[in-house]
């Protein structure tokens, strides 16, 4: 079995980027590729060999005021990146700060910890980044299957100052064109849920339940779906499985991506779609330690939404170790959607939408211990 490592030297006397001149981490095996971008550290690739179709195609970039131009060789947010500390805005107060939207991991650089190599069938790789504003480090490890389109992420989050606070880990997947079209359909196991745009201090009234989401004049959308209209933007559901899990197809070009992660430490999935010249652009498919896109003040206040807390604490000195798992599957060109995703003794079932009901498995393996 093949693997390869690439780390590509920092350019410094550069002054813009591609993806190929950037410092990155490439995971190289018989049934897929994986690249993690270390200006960042986000996940910014990971397609199968068999269709070099990329779903976490995204990049930040484009969501800026010059979009059309090279971007710097600086850290950003790409396809899946890491919010952390937090998800959404900072205070005015830490604004000032220098904190920014969604934390501090995408805009730091990440090291190599340890060079993937070989272990029972596996390719292992360790990286690492300091959130000095946060007072946090993270460790991430990264499991990938030599024979299998899975790989497993555990991510040890470390306080390291001499207070405890609270914060906030959330995972943010986010899909892109070409894989996202007016085809493309998101399911994902939530089950009661709110939009982010009903006003505070009851975000959660109304309620809704998935795949179900209102607009502000109460006509219901299906979320599952988008085309030229992106209302409500993002609505956030609590998972009451013991795993929490989100697929992604695009039936036309035979591809399902997913995500599969234990909900006791992931109580929550956050669904963000945006539309661009009347066509989708992005869709986020995010899970993590909150539903309730607000400064900690907010959440503090508000405390709790369906009995799930809306913040985590981590104390002086403590490591705190969250895990995911992410997997590409091939479908057929007339695959309905996702029922359900099963997790067990080391097996994988996606099991499909509507009539036919069929069922795709893998053999995963143990995702989850580490």
């Amino acid at each position: 079995m093949q693997w390869t490592l690439f780390l590509v030297a920092f350019l410094w006397t550069a002054s813009h980027s591609t993806a190929e001149d950037r410092p990155r981490l490439v995971l190289d095996s018989q049934a897929a590729m994986l690249v993690v971008d270390l200006g960042g550290g986000s996940i910014s690739d990971f397609h199968l060999k068999s269709n070099p179709l990329n779903p976490l195609q995204w990049d930040s970039w484009s969501f800026g005021d010059t979009p059309d131009q090279a971007p710097p060789i600086e850290p950003r947010s790409m396809g899946h990146f890491l919010c952390l500390d937090r998800w959404g805005p900072a205070t005015e107060a830490e604004q000032a700060h220098g904190m920014g939207w969604h934390g501090e991991a995408t805009r730091v650089w990440w090291t190599v910890d340890e060079d993937a190599r070989t272990e029972d069938g596996h390719l292992v790789a360790q990286m690492s980044a300091e959130l000095p504003l946060a007072g946090l480090k993270v460790s991430r490890s990264i499991r990938m299957d030599q024979d299998q389109a899975v790989f497993a992420v555990a991510e040890a989050v470390t306080n390291t100052r001499h207070l405890g606070r609270v914060y906030n880990i959330v995972q943010h997947p986010t899909i892109g064109p070409p894989f996202l079209d007016e085809s493309t359909r998101v399911d994902a196991n939530g089950t009661r849920g709110f939009m982010q745009e009903t006003p505070m201090p009851t975000p959660e009234d109304p309620e809704v339940h998935w795949p179900s989401a209102l607009k502000k004049d109460g006509t219901e959308v299906d979320i599952r779906h988008l085309t030229d209209d992106a209302s409500p933007a993002v609505v956030s559901y609590i998972i009451e499985e013991e795993y929490g899990w989100t697929t992604a197809i695009n039936a036309s070009k035979g591809l399902l991506i997913g995500y599969i992660w234990p909900e006791e430490e992931y109580p929550w999935f956050d669904a963000w779609r945006h539309v661009r010249d009347g066509k989708p652009f992005a869709r986020g498919l995010e899970f993590g330690t909150t539903g309730l896109h607000q400064p900690s003040p907010v959440l503090l206040e508000k405390g709790q939404i369906f009995g799930r807390y809306l913040f985590h604490y981590i104390d002086a000195d403590e490591t705190q170790i969250f895990t995911y798992a992410n997997f590409l599957m091939e479908i057929p060109p007339d695959f309905a959607g996702v029922a359900d995703v099963g997790y067990a003794d080391g097996q994988l079932v996606v099991r499909e939408d509507g009539s036919q009901s069929r069922e795709l498995t893998m053999e995963a393996g143990d995702l989850f211990e580490w």
